[in-house]
């Protein structure tokens, strides 16, 4: 059984940064892939970024945002920095780690 912990969201204001942070209980090299997504209300998950084992990384389609998603295999975890935070970024965030491990989500919510 794999766990991803999730953690580092919450209330920023606009034009702001966070990190998030997505801690695995096996190693992160052990996943074909590892990202992160974003959902809206009422809207399925959509994938922003992830990270190969190899280390390449992939955007996803229309993504809204300024994400850079980074690891640390020593503490097993991935990260996502977002910068520059906009209002219309408000949304959960899920880790994923491929295939079908997810994170519990961590809101972001971005509002002056």
């Amino acid at each position: 059984q794999v766990q991803l912990v999730e953690s580092g969201g919450g209330w920023v204001q606009p034009g702001g940064s966070l990190r998030l942070s997505c801690e695995s209980s096996r190693s992160i090299l052990s996943f074909d892939t590892m990202g992160w997504y974003q959902m809206f209300p009422g809207k399925q998950r959509k994938l922003i970024v992830r990270i190969t084992s190899g280390g390449r990384i992939e955007y996803g389609d229309s993504v809204k945002g300024d994400f850079v998603i980074s690891r640390d295999i020593a503490k097993n975890t991935v990260y996502l920095q977002m910068n520059s935070l906009k209002p219309e970024t408000t949304a959960i965030y899920y880790c994923h780690a491929h295939p079908f491990w997810w994170g519990q989500g961590t809101q972001v919510t971005v509002s002056s």
